[in-house]
């Protein structure tokens, strides 16, 4: 199972590396320009707690770009499955679904990685401390196990390309803008307010906003990324399987 994964996953590295400053420059340009328009122009304008917005919004685009980037291994899997026909080799190869998840899961949790010391380094540039204790990376990857799972079980779901594109429109960039990204979840009506607290973005923005700025960090939104993320992953075991019947 192990050489399995290993292969898998060195295969996406492979990739990863001939696309790497392409890639990295994507990553970059999102960040940069919430950081410059939102966090900069107007950090100093508006405090939420006691602290500067720019402050508030480094944490909250770290915890955005560890689902985002995590998840974009769908797209790849898409491509893979759809042009390249990749996946039917896989099927043929004595290959385990363990194996095959695995290696999916740990490539977006590398890209996830990648993403977040870009983001990392760009908040230093504008003078936010980028160090935390390790809540603050337990919360990055485990919301991006969580999320590179998720992104392995739709992959296998979705029939074509196009429908990869509108559950990157419907599920992933609603929970990118409202799970307390960009302002307190607290700010939104009651009701909203308990709904995005069952989105596991919401409690990894907390968990990494808190950790970073020095604050007491709920243990149980830990936990709670841990579960979900456990069933996401026995999620892509499933799909996976499915797609090979």
């Amino acid at each position: 199972m192990i050489q399995g994964a290993i292969a898998i996953y060195k295969r996406e590295m492979l990739i990863l590396k001939r696309r790497f400053l392409r890639h990295a420059a994507g990553q970059a340009i999102s960040p940069l320009l919430y950081l410059v328009t939102f966090g900069y122009a107007m950090g100093s304008q508006i405090k939420f707690n006691g602290i500067s917005y720019l402050e508030f919004l480094v944490p909250g685009l770290v915890a955005m770009s560890s689902m985002t980037q995590a998840f974009s291994i769908a797209t790849d899997i898409n491509i893979a499955r759809f042009y390249w026909r990749i996946f039917d080799e896989f099927l043929s190869a004595p290959i385990s679904n363990m194996a095959y998840v695995t290696g999916e899961v740990l490539a977006g949790m590398t890209r996830a990685i990648l993403g977040i010391f870009i983001i990392l380094t760009l908040g230093l540039a504008f003078g936010v401390n980028p160090l935390g204790p390790w809540e603050f990376w337990a919360g990055i990857l485990l919301n991006s196990f969580l999320f590179a799972s998720l992104a392995v079980a739709l992959a296998m779901i979705v029939k074509n390309h196009a429908d990869q594109a509108l559950l990157n429109s419907f599920v992933i960039t609603p929970m990118a803008f409202l799970s307390g990204t960009f302002f307190p979840v607290e700010k939104l009506p009651g009701w909203i307010h308990y709904i995005l607290y069952l989105v596991p973005l919401t409690h990894a923005a907390k968990v990494i906003r808190a950790s970073l700025l020095g604050r007491p960090v709920n243990h149980l939104s830990l936990l709670y990324l841990l579960l979900a993320g456990t069933v996401c992953f026995w999620l892509a075991l499933s799909s996976v399987e499915k797609a090979r019947d």
